[in-house]
């Protein structure tokens, strides 16, 4: 078990590291064609101006966090907003075809939370 729960942290950063750094280094290909949706929703996020960025800078660090591994309990509970709203877009405003991999990140990421429950716990305890 704790072999897969190393497996799942590695993919969900590299996922994020991933996506992130392409993001800034400008090597993503050009967007496919968005339907009315998504392109209303995209203009509010770039409407925004610093949401974006923000996004990706949270998902860059958060993904080396978890790379790290030290600080992965952490870095589950900071990208698990991140996740959620990836989730939520595809199911919502992507083509069902996104839908299992988004479905994948929440997943580990929720598996991740879990597992890190007992750190979490100084939180709210008195």
């Amino acid at each position: 078990m704790k072999i897969a729960i190393i497996i799942m942290r590695v993919l969900l950063g590299a996922m994020y590291l991933f996506a992130s750094v392409t993001y800034f280094l400008h090597l993503m290909p050009k967007a496919p064609a968005m339907t009315a949706a998504q392109t209303t929703f995209m203009t509010g996020v770039m409407a925004s101006v610093y949401l974006f960025p923000l996004i990706k800078i949270t998902e860059l660090l958060c993904g080396a966090m978890l790379l790290i591994g030290r600080t992965a309990p952490l870095a589950s509970i900071i990208i698990f907003p991140v996740t959620l709203n990836i989730f939520l877009y595809t199911a919502f405003l992507a083509q069902p075809k996104d839908l299992p991999m988004s479905a994948v990140m929440l997943l580990f990421n929720l598996i991740l939370l879990y597992v890190y429950r007992a750190k979490y716990l100084p939180i709210v305890s008195k």
